[in-house]
Formats: C-alpha cells, sequence, structure tokens
C-alpha cells in the first residue's frame, strides 16, 4: 500500500541531494573536526560550509550561527542562556499561549527557578495582541519570545513588529522559526531578530539537527560543560554529517524558495477546496491570509481526532491531530484553546500539512478516504 503522507510540520523525508551529501561524512570523511590532521581538517571545512549555507537562508554571518541537536535544544539555550546571563538585570520573560511546548515548558522551567513569565493571549486567528504586548512590559523584563509561525494554525506572526516593541524598550528578542525557516523568506536583519531557533527534519534534513542564531554582540550562558566547540558555547564533537546534511538543506531552500511556496500554497488550497466540496460541517482554524503556505488545520464536527487519524493510517494516510511533540495528550489543543474554539469542537481536529512529496492525486485520495470513513 502506497504511503501518502500529509505530516510535513511533524517531520519531512530527507532528500535525495542531502543525503549523498552526508554519506561522505558518514563513511571515508570520518575525521573529528577538533584534529589537525586532513581528515579532521576535511571535516572541519564541512561545518563552516554548512554554517555558512545557514547563515545565507536567513540573511546573518556565518558566526552567528551554533549547531545543535534539534529546535527543542536551540530554544532552550536561547531562553535558558539569556535569563541566567541577565538575572542581575531582571528575571522577567514574556511569550505567547500558543508557543510550541519547547517554549512552554523552558518557561515554566525558569519559573520555577524564580523567573517571572507572562503568556500573552492570541486573537481568534492566533495572532498575538500588541498592545497587551506592550502593556506586559515592565523594568523587569529581559527577554521576549514568540514563535514566527505556530506549528498547528500555521499564523504567522508580526515579527518584525514586535521586534522593535522589543528593542524601543531595550530587550532580546527571540523567535522560534522551525516551521517557518524554509517556508516563508526570513531575514534577521531586515526583521530585527536577536536569536532564532531552526531544526532539519522540518526542511528536509535529518532529524537530531537544529541552529541557533545569535545576533552578534549579544551574550548568553552556556549550560553544556564540555570541550571548546561552537565558540565555547555548545560543547561536544560535532555531528559532522547531519550538519552537512542541515547545510545542504538549507542551501536548497534558498534556491527554492518561491517555487516551493507556490507549490504548497496550490496544494493546501486545492485540498481545502475539495474538502468543503465533499464534507460539511467543517472549521478551519486560523486565517487563511497571514499562515504558512504548506499548513490546513480543520475541525470536523461531530468526530474524534483520533479514531479518525487511526482509521486514515489503516488506508495508508499519515495525518495528525496538532503538534506531533503533543500527540500523547488526551486533552484539547492548547493552541485551538487559545483561539477560543470550543472543546467539543477541538477534539475533532485535523492537521494536514504538506510538502515536496505530495502531489494533487495524493489529494483526491485523502479526500476521497476521508469522505468514505466519515
Amino acid at each position: 500500500m502506497k504511503i501518502r503522507y500529509f505530516d510535513n510540520s511533524a517531520t519531512t523525508q530527507i532528500k535525495e541531494e542531502v543525503f549523498k551529501e552526508m554519506v561522505p561524512y558518514l563513511s571515508v570523511e570520518y575525521g573529528n573536526p577538533s584534529s589537525i590532521y586532513t581528515l579532521g581538517r576535511n571535516a572541519k571545512r564541512a561545518i563552516e560550509e554548512a554554517r555558512r549555507r545557514v547563515a545565507s537562508l536567513i540573511n546573518c554571518k556565518s558566526e552567528e550561527i551554533y549547531f545543535t541537536s534539534c529546535g527543542s535544544e536551540s530554544d532552550n539555550t536561547a531562553l535558558k542562556g539569556i535569563a541566567y546571563k541577565t538575572k542581575e538585570k531582571g528575571n522577567h520573560i514574556i511569550t505567547s499561549k500558543i508557543e510550541h511546548p519547547a517554549i512552554l515548558n523552558t518557561c515554566g522551567n525558569l519559573e520555577k527557578k524564580g523567573f517571572k513569565v507572562t503568556y500573552i493571549d492570541v486573537d481568534s486567528n492566533g495572532v498575538i495582541n500588541l498592545e497587551k504586548l506592550k502593556n506586559s512590559i515592565n523594568n523587569e523584563t529581559i527577554l521576549i519570545s514568540i514563535m514566527c509561525a505556530n506549528n498547528e494554525i500555521g499564523t504567522i506572526q508580526p515579527i518584525k513588529e514586535i521586534a522593535q516593541i522589543a528593542h524601543k524598550n531595550n530587550i532580546i528578542f527571540h523567535t522560534d522559526a522551525v516551521q517557518a525557516v524554509g517556508s516563508i523568506p526570513i531575514d534577521v536583519q531586515k526583521m530585527n531578530i536577536d536569536m532564532l531557533s531552526l531544526s532539519g527534519h522540518k526542511i528536509y534534513a535529518p532529524k537530531g539537527i537544529g541552529a541557533l542564531y545569535v545576533k552578534k554582540g549579544i551574550e548568553f550562558e552556556r549550560f553544556l560543560d564540555g570541550g571548546h566547540q561552537e565558540k565555547n558555547k555548545r560543547a561536544g564533537t560535532e555531528n559532522v554529517a547531519e550538519i552537512v546534511g542541515l547545510g545542504k538543506a538549507c542551501q536548497i531552500a534558498e534556491r527554492n524558495l518561491k517555487e516551493y511556496q507556490n507549490k504548497l500554497k496550490t496544494l493546501r488550497d486545492y485540498c481545502l477546496t475539495c474538502i468543503k466540496e465533499k464534507i460539511p460541517n467543517i472549521h478551519v482554524n486560523g486565517t487563511m491570509e497571514s499562515r504558512l503556505p504548506g499548513n490546513l488545520n480543520i475541525c470536523i464536527e461531530g468526530v474524534n481526532s483520533s479514531e479518525l487519524l487511526f482509521k486514515l493510517d489503516s488506508v495508508g494516510i499519515c495525518a495528525s491531530g496538532g503538534s506531533a511533540c503533543s500527540s500523547g495528550e488526551s486533552s484539547p489543543s492548547h493552541v485551538l484553546t487559545a483561539i477560543g474554539v470550543k472543546q467539543d469542537l477541538a477534539k475533532g481536529a485535523l492537521r494536514l500539512t504538506f510538502g515536496d512529496f505530495n502531489t494533487k492525486d495524493d489529494i483526491d485520495y485523502l479526500v476521497y478516504q476521508l469522505g468514505k470513513i466519515l
């Protein structure tokens, strides 16, 4: 049975170009990048080329990129790193109610350590309330962290405006851009971003590799002790092959960004049109205007999401009810709750996220099976 995959926000398939570029560093180019002989220097050069490619995608300097194991580690490093480094200045952090668990749970951990966190409301489309953001700032505020685009409903936040508010008050601004990088244009200089998290497995690179952009001049506390890797900020022998894979994926994303956006939006809109024609009583979550091009999140009245996903899987369709990182939760999505979706309706949530390997034929099959199951 052919698999039709509609969960690209959870993870993407590694592209052949990415895999091919990784292979030498899993076999013949096995040197430790900290070694001074040729094998080591080859690995070091590969890492620095990957760093340059990641930096190019988001328009920053190579030396502002730090490699991590994933988006969650990047988020942890940003929040804890700034909190501990600047705790003498203040202990207040601002974020939103619809952040990824990597942000929300890190904030919860910091609250246990004595930091204070304000969780800003969003409107019915998932857009942050800028006035509430301004009003939440006080003399103790040291960091604002707002995601670039939501992983469940795809809403894109007004990042440039949020950054302006932060900087007007001399506050560092971080954004979790794991879902956004590679799907929409990100320019950290034009958007005035201080710190940004990204992850390889959302852009056709492997799982287990991520990066954190930190604007030059911003100091943060390291919380992984050991060797001198990553400019003494992230200890541990570098995962050379996966770093190379991330770099290649970023190069491909930069090269094909406009074409990729158009493809995903076309597939997404086609899917929504077909679903509306075949299935009554659906509710679209979030705005269709300021939204990731490959994201579609709907609620179907009278449906249990878990049962629906199980039946879709039985006919070869992979989809989700929300964030993959929250798939074990029995309660309705915190994102849907925050935008005002009633609990009974939220239990029928279906997230479909499209990628480079999807086709209209896949969508036709999805809609046919969905209608049949319902």
